[in-house]
């Protein structure tokens, strides 16, 4: 009976060793119904809309310098306009009046009268001359005063002073060559243009419509094409440093060569054309010979053909040329310098009398007969 107990134990325990193996052995490997398991992903970031925190700033990746060049356009370029001018025409048979386009250039209002300002070469030989302003406003402008012998015009319109922008006005006697220059107009007709440069030279001498040389022009690289005539150039301060009048090309359009008047001209000469619509200089009370004479003569200087009476010259003992008895030319004084001055043609006295009011006193130095003679001269108003 003891026997049969104790295989009856063997037995039961074998059993359970076996079952308590299996258990484990399934526990260990995969169940083959399991879903295999997936890595972790990261939560997806919410995409950023229009107006929210994490839209990007204006302007960002701008260099300083590309935001002080949208700054200064932006803030310039509501002064400078568009100028168009036309001719009016007759038809011969029909007599039916037509305005024929002539040209177009830049301008900019110099202040909140309306006062508009340009190059003379622009408006010159039109009939009727148009002003677009940056907001698109468009206004019939009338001819206030031109100085073709600077290249300069004044334009008025009737817009109120909410829409006139005047231009900030800087100097040009301080001006370096390196220096960076900004050019805004309307080239070919593309408004609202702005090209950057450099000041390439100074003291360029460039000659203006009435054959009188403009001295001290601004030499830039700054494109300038057709059309930029009579826009502004600025400095990076966006101040009017000069007026851009003319490039230098043999195509007729930019190679890297235009020659800008310089605002120390702009400021004395506006204000005269405003005031009286032309240069009002001093006057010497002379009439000069013409300068192919002087230069067929082989000399140098301003000769004298005549002098007004009781003027200037007059008083001051200055001769005129005559004929003698037998019908020989006696030569007048010739001007050779004029308040320290040096003077070798009609433009060197014409530019030298810019320089000072009617009655003022000058010294004048003229060559009579081979022999160098001085006068003082007291300078009439303008005649």
């Amino acid at each position: 009976m003891a026997n049969q107990f104790r295989i009856f134990l063997w037995l039961a325990l074998l059993g359970a060793g076996f079952l308590a193996g299996a258990a484990w052995t399934n526990r260990a490997m995969p169940s083959p119904t399991a879903e295999p398991s997936i890595p972790e992903q990261p939560a997806p970031q919410p995409v950023s809309q229009p107006g929210s925190s994490r839209e990007p700033e204006a302007g960002a990746g701008l260099t300083p310098q590309e935001r002080s060049n949208i700054r200064l356009f932006e803030e310039a370029a509501p002064s400078v306009c568009y100028i168009t001018t036309t001719n009016v025409r007759r038809d011969y048979f029909s007599r039916n009046i037509t305005e024929i386009p002539r040209g177009s250039g830049s301008g900019f209002v110099w202040d909140a009268k309306g006062h508009i300002i340009t190059n003379y070469h622009v408006i010159q030989g039109a009939d009727r001359a148009t002003v677009t302003l940056a907001d698109r406003s468009t206004w019939q402008a009338v001819p206030v005063g031109v100085a073709p012998e600077k290249d300069l015009a004044v334009l008025k319109i009737e817009a109120p002073a909410s829409v006139l922008q005047p231009i900030p006005v800087g100097t040009s006697d301080d001006l370096r060559v390196g220096q960076s220059v900004y050019a805004i107009g309307n080239p070919f007709g593309l408004d609202q243009t702005l090209t950057t440069g450099i000041v390439s030279a100074l003291g360029r001498e460039i000659e203006s419509v009435a054959g009188i040389p403009i001295r001290d022009a601004i030499q830039t690289d700054a494109a300038i094409n057709p059309g930029n005539s009579g826009g502004p150039l600025l400095d990076s301060s966006g101040r009017l440093i000069g007026v851009n009048t003319a490039i230098y090309s043999p195509s007729g359009a930019s190679a890297g060569i235009g020659f800008s008047i310089p605002v120390d001209v702009v400021r004395w000469v506006v204000p005269e054309l405003i005031d009286y619509g032309e240069i009002k200089r001093p006057s010497l009370g002379v009439e000069l010979a013409r300068p192919q004479i002087v230069e067929r003569l082989g000399l140098k200087g301003a000769l004298v053909i005549d002098v007004i009476e009781n003027g200037a010259a007059e008083r001051a003992g200055i001769r005129p040329t005559l004929r003698d008895r037998s019908g020989s030319i006696i030569l007048g004084d010739i001007i050779t310098q004029l308040g320290g001055e040096a003077i070798e043609s009609n433009s060197d006295l014409i530019l030298a009398l810019e320089k000072f009011q009617p009655g003022e006193e000058v010294e004048v130095r003229v060559l009579r007969d081979d022999q160098e003679l001085t006068a003082k001269i007291r300078l009439d108003q303008p005649r």
